[in-house]
């Protein structure tokens, strides 16, 4: 499926996906202010940040820049906060991800 594909499909269902990235986000701020410090905090941050990549993406889509920036941003954080959830050392961080850009660049490059 080529990104052209993608596009279409998801700008046809945007509204339903935006529901789902949004209930998304209120689950995840659910858990954390449920469950405050026993909150499974890598699993919080993933399922953060993928909320945050699907909003993104519509809102590129729909030319809406605030939310663009806002959920950029959020994508951000997300992986800040994965990496510090994580117990990987600096170094693992590094090499994975040069290597996630490393496959980002083998994907986009044919």
């Amino acid at each position: 499926m080529s990104l052209n594909n993608l596009n279409t499909f998801i700008y046809q269902y945007i509204r339903f996906i935006e529901m789902v990235g949004v209930l998304m986000r209120i689950f995840s701020f659910s858990l954390v202010s449920w469950l405050g410090p026993e909150s499974p905090f890598m699993f919080v941050w993933a399922f953060n940040t993928a909320d945050a990549v699907i909003l993104s993406w519509c809102a590129i889509l729909k030319k809406d820049n605030a939310y663009t920036l806002l959920n950029v941003f959020w994508v951000m954080v997300g992986i800040v906060g994965m990496f510090r959830a994580s117990t990987l050392s600096f170094i693992e961080i590094k090499v994975t991800a040069l290597h996630f850009l490393a496959q980002i660049m083998a994907l986009f490059g044919q």
